[in-house]
């Protein structure tokens, strides 16, 4: 399995018990769909690497806690801390409505409704604490938003979002 053809789920933060399990911090706003997942990859040496689940139940709400199988100490607990869990993107629900993934909206092209069609998705900015579309517009990079109250329409059959920002917003990019 590819890591592209995967979505980052979450990662192994910490021990839970004896026994080898853990706790992974989930990456999801429905944590309780991956309440029963029979295997999961964990990225191992830039691999992704199979793992069945013996148990798992969810922990405190964000927290969801695994005993894999073959993983029976705190040793063997020990050498997966900090690993990174990927599930393949077809096991993702289907989000409707002005709701997307990040991946799935890159190469989408953004309209405002004022401006017109500013450019192409080239990736979305999540370090910051306001997500933001990356777009390109000719070689010129624009950053917008995702504000709720910015997107107007996410059309997947066009691969277009439609936006209302704010007066302005879009020329500050593209002033000499």
């Amino acid at each position: 399995m590819k890591k592209e053809d995967c979505f980052y789920l979450g990662k192994i933060v910490k021990k839970y018990s004896f026994k080898g399990e853990v706790l992974v911090k989930l990456d999801t706003d429905q944590p309780e769909l991956y309440e029963n997942l029979d295997a999961i990859f964990l990225e191992l040496r830039n691999n992704l690497v199979p793992f069945f689940i013996e148990s798992s139940q969810l922990h405190k709400s964000e927290l969801l806690r695994i005993k894999f199988e073959d993983v029976d100490t705190e040793a063997d607990a020990d050498s997966i801390m900090k690993i990174g869990l990927y599930l393949p993107l077809d096991l993702l629900p289907k989000l409707e409505g002005n709701k997307f993934y990040f991946h799935e909206v890159i190469g989408f092209i953004i309209e405002d409704k004022n401006f017109g069609e500013v450019g192409k998705i080239t990736g979305i900015n999540d370090s910051t604490a306001q997500a933001l579309f990356e777009i390109d517009r000719n070689g010129i990079e624009i950053l917008i938003p995702m504000n709720d109250e910015f997107i107007v329409e996410v059309d997947r059959d066009q691969k277009t979002i439609i936006v209302d920002t704010p007066e302005g917003l879009i020329d500050l990019y593209l002033e000499d």
